[in-house]
């Protein structure tokens, strides 16, 4: 197996954690956005806003079905 396939492996389950775990993760960018807008006395609201915004998009979405997620409802 070369390198670039390991590499793509690695990304893969990365994605697979990040959906299984959206939650958290975007829980995650709320507060630390919110402890950086109140350390910087809402200088930079609006740019932290779009950041946690840009950092959200790149999550990827739960996916229904998936080990741990409930499944359709019928």
């Amino acid at each position: 197996m070369s390198l670039a396939d390991t590499l793509k492996g690695l990304v893969g389950k990365g994605k697979d954690a990040a959906a299984k775990n959206a939650p958290k993760i975007n829980e995650a960018v709320d507060k630390a956005g919110d402890f950086i807008d109140q350390k910087t006395k809402g200088k930079y609201s609006d740019k932290i806003e779009k950041g946690k915004e840009a950092a959200k998009k790149v999550v990827p979405p739960e996916q229904p079905g998936q080990p741990g997620q409930p499944g359709p409802k019928i």
